[in-house]
């Protein structure tokens, strides 16, 4: 149980990460350009207007009084007031985790599917014909930005061929799946192919281990030796890849939410940018930042479960 002591500690180390976080994102969501009163109130609004809405939601102190104000918000369970929806930011997000979190998930499942019998087949035939179409076309995938790997997504299923819908979230769970297609595809696309260049190195060292060897002495198929020793011991650095890349995904996920306009959290983040509603994007930031952290968290506690010699 000794390998497990470390979830006794990780949490204490994690509060110093986010408060530097939370540093980092105060003051940068206050340096970009623009006033919030006169984004919400308009151009023609009259300095009286302007000096009531940045006193009442503290525009008007001094930085440093804003920033213990946040924290004191924190402290009591909640991230202000968002100026531009007039609700309670903690609520306002609460609304929009369930697309961000299903988009994330779906992804993930999606790239698995693409990732795993690709790199399968590339490790099995190292050196020929398939093994370089995997590379080649996995190496082209990094670099496709995510933004144009949705609107063709869109010109071929929704426009061409009229199989899926364009944008939006649905009502019904089976609408809601339909709607996520694309944009799962979408990150899908762009993880899979760092996963299957991961999972590859990982299969091709496995096909050469002594496990495996020895277990091809003992007369067992290539097969049985290839899905119960290979494949398991190649998901261990695949799932550290995946918790790493979890920033990226959340990310990607920002950029195809505004794409497909699904009204999730990357969504929120990038109009709350826009209107300057400094609460809105301090508290979709910090978010984001524990969910990649509690992530991280448990890809450590799945992996030291998976594979014993793995320490932390």
């Amino acid at each position: 149980m000794h390998r497990y002591r470390f979830i006794l500690y990780r949490p204490i180390q994690l509060i110093p990460v986010l408060f530097g976080i939370s540093v980092i994102t105060f003051v940068l969501v206050r340096l970009i350009p623009g006033d919030p009163a006169r984004v919400l109130l308009g151009t023609r609004a009259t300095p009286t207007a302007l000096a009531n809405i940045r006193a009442q939601y503290g525009l008007d102190e001094p930085m440093w009084v804003q920033y213990l104000y946040f924290l004191k918000n924190l402290a009591d369970g909640e991230m202000g007031r968002s100026t531009l929806y007039k609700v309670d930011v903690l609520n306002l997000i609460a609304t929009r985790i369930e697309p961000t979190l299903a988009l994330v998930v779906v992804s993930v499942i999606m790239s698995l599917i693409i990732a795993v019998p690709f790199a399968a087949m590339s490790a099995r035939r190292q050196g020929k014909l398939p093994d370089h179409a995997v590379r080649i076309v996995s190496t082209a995938g990094i670099g496709f930005p995510q933004f144009w790997l949705g609107v063709m997504l869109i010109i071929l299923f929704s426009v061409e061929l009229d199989w899926l819908p364009v944008s939006g979230y649905g009502e019904t769970f089976q609408e809601k799946i339909t709607h996520l297609i694309l944009p799962g595809l979408t990150v899908a696309l762009s993880l899979s192919a760092v996963v299957t260049r991961s999972l590859r190195a990982g299969m091709i060292a496995g096909l050469q281990s002594d496990v495996a060897t020895a277990a091809r002495a003992r007369g067992m198929p290539d097969n049985v030796v290839f899905w119960r020793h290979v494949v398991p011991n190649a998901l261990v650095p695949t799932i550290n890849l995946l918790a790493v890349n979890i920033g990226w995904l959340i990310g990607g996920t920002v950029v195809v939410e505004s794409v497909f306009a699904l009204p999730g959290m990357g969504q929120l983040l990038v109009r709350g940018i826009f209107t300057r509603d400094y609460m809105v994007v301090q508290g979709v930031a910090m978010t984001f930042a524990v969910a990649t952290l509690l992530i991280n968290f448990a890809a450590d506690i799945i992996t030291a479960a998976v594979d014993p010699r793995v320490k932390f």
